[in-house]
């Protein structure tokens, strides 16, 4: 086996890849979970989910402009911050990702329930897949496997084949809609009570558990194949701010589209419930072959963006190999196709276990969420801290007002995993800190001077969790807190309380790099100052 991988991405393809991990099974659903939750607030939810999102990607930038590795985003915060904050940072990191994969076939499965037909009604009930629809998703699953198993090329040839397609009949269907059913006064709220009915709160927490932040997570797809990419420091930045800003659109014609076609019952826009919300709809106003279209869709838009995570999620299973907390047989390469077939294996175990845990789009989606949020916290840490540890290092790409914009994406991130709402973030906390015995023992080897010194550089992470756990139980009560600290009070505590831990984190970074945990891949590469 090796331990190179194929340099064979260029711009566009690696676009793509953000492009079709974006565009999945968030399109499907999340236009209509984040009406339930938002009204037609939803809006200004994706406008300020995009923001956030290109915001922290802008970190993730220039992170990954420096290090084109394999799997980068699991590897920032191991070389700023050392193995114990790293392994933290990338657990939840790959949670997030590979979970997608199995979240993505669910999807399928469940357009698949609302076909005419006995066996497939069967496959879907009150919010979870049935036996023969576990059955069906698994079988997708496997699909997205052998996507990845013969290379990146070939894997990279059908995504690009497929997101062309799947940006079409997304922007197809809204547009369409719209012509068919468009009601303006829906999404200024003028007959639906209100553009905010359930407040700002409402709009906050949309952004953070509804599906928003689980679409834009796909900007993280370019930056885990950044050691495939042909021109790393040109290309990671085109992908990543060309697949935000591209998808915004398309989730911004969608909601609107969603908006105005659907005239909300007497239990407003929380009481609608949708298995398959826009060929429904499609139906309703008898644009009977754009449901079927959708239908197909259906099926090709998660298979690109379930492809697309796991192809993701096994380079950041062979990141964390090489940061030195998981097997050795986890980073071997297979020579001819250039594939760590190991860590491939090893997360389509991984799918499945989520898969048959969590058995609706919705349940796990909200779960993804908020794993997806821990994993950015790092990003603007390692950012900020690099600027002082390295700043000689050439950067391909360099954020304007660093100390601003990374002080505004901690915040950010720290905001949104207040905004998930008590109990889900304290119950993903907790889940990080259960990471720690397997920490222990990936790293058993290490003398007592090495965990001293990783302990040292993670004892703000360590009190940063548990005091927004803190935090979120006892804020008000529209984001599931005990209201002992009043609403709007609380959002500008989580902010302040961030901005303390931005400066402790920063400071607590280790003074001089080991470089040589990033530079391994970088054989073969024009020389950029390391």
């Amino acid at each position: 086996m090796s331990s190179r991988l194929n340099r064979a991405l260029g711009p566009w393809q690696l676009m793509f890849t953000g492009l079709s991990a974006m565009i999945g099974s968030g399109w499907l659903f999340g236009a209509e979970r984040a009406a339930s939750t938002a009204g037609p607030a939803a809006i200004l939810a994706w406008l300020l989910g995009a923001f956030i999102a290109l915001v922290i990607a802008a970190m993730a930038t220039e992170l990954g402009g420096m290090f084109p590795v394999a799997g980068g985003m699991v590897r920032y915060a191991n070389l700023t911050h050392g193995p114990l904050v790293g392994f933290m940072a990338a657990g939840a990191n790959w949670l997030s990702i590979v979970s997608v994969v199995p979240v993505e076939a669910e999807a399928s499965v469940q357009y698949m329930s609302s076909w005419p037909f006995p066996w497939a009604r069967g496959m879907y009930h009150d919010g979870v897949l049935s036996p023969s629809g576990l059955a069906a998703a698994a079988v997708l699953v496997v699909v997205y496997f052998l996507l990845n198993f013969w290379g990146v090329r070939f894997f990279a040839r059908f995504n690009s084949a497929i997101t062309v397609f799947k940006l079409i009949v997304p922007a197809t269907t809204a547009v369409l809609l719209m012509a068919s059913s468009f009601h303006a006064g829906n999404l200024t709220g003028a007959e639906t009570g209100g553009f905010m009915p359930y407040g700002l709160s409402g709009v906050l927490t949309a952004v953070a558990t509804s599906g928003i932040v689980f679409a834009f997570n796909g900007f993280q797809s370019p930056l885990n194949l950044a050691g495939e990419a042909r021109n790393p420091g040109r290309s990671i930045p085109f992908a990543v701010i060309g697949s935000v800003a591209t998808a915004t659109v398309i989730y911004l014609l969608l909601q609107c589209a969603y908006l105005g076609a659907v005239r909300p019952g007497a239990g407003g826009w929380a009481g609608l419930s949708f298995s398959s919300p826009f060929a429904q709809l499609a139906i309703a106003f008898n644009l009977n072959w754009v449901a079927m279209l959708l239908y197909f869709d259906a099926f090709l838009a998660p298979s690109g963006a379930g492809a697309t995570h796991l192809a993701s999620s096994t380079r950041m299973t062979l990141g964390m190999q090489r940061n030195g907390t998981l097997p050795d047989l986890l980073g071997a390469i297979h020579p001819e196709y250039g594939v760590p077939r190991p860590a491939l294996w090893f997360n389509l175990g991984a799918a499945y276990i989520f898969l048959f845990c969590f058995r609706g789009w919705g349940i796990l989606a909200a779960v993804i969420s908020v794993c997806t949020v821990i994993s950015y916290l790092m990003l603007p840490i390692s950012a900020l801290a690099l600027r002082h540890t390295l700043a000689d290092r050439p950067r391909p790409v360099r954020v304007p007002v660093m100390r601003l914009t990374g002080a505004l994406a901690f915040m950010f991130s720290s905001l949104l995993l207040y905004w998930a709402r008590w109990p889900l973030s304290g119950y993903i906390i907790l889940l990080m800190l259960l990471l720690l015995p397997l920490y222990l023992w990936c790293r058993r080897q290490d003398s007592w001077a090495q965990h001293r010194a990783a302990a040292r550089h993670a004892v703000w992470f360590m009190v940063y969790l548990p005091t927004i756990a803190a935090l979120s139980y006892a804020g008000s009560p529209q984001f599931g807190g005990h209201g002992w600290i009043p609403y709007g009070w609380d959002l500008i505590v989580v902010a302040v309380v961030s901005l303390l831990f931005c400066m402790w984190g920063v400071r607590s970074a280790v003074a001089a790099p080991d470089l040589s945990l990033m530079d391994e891949e970088d054989d073969g590469l024009p020389d950029i100052g390391h």
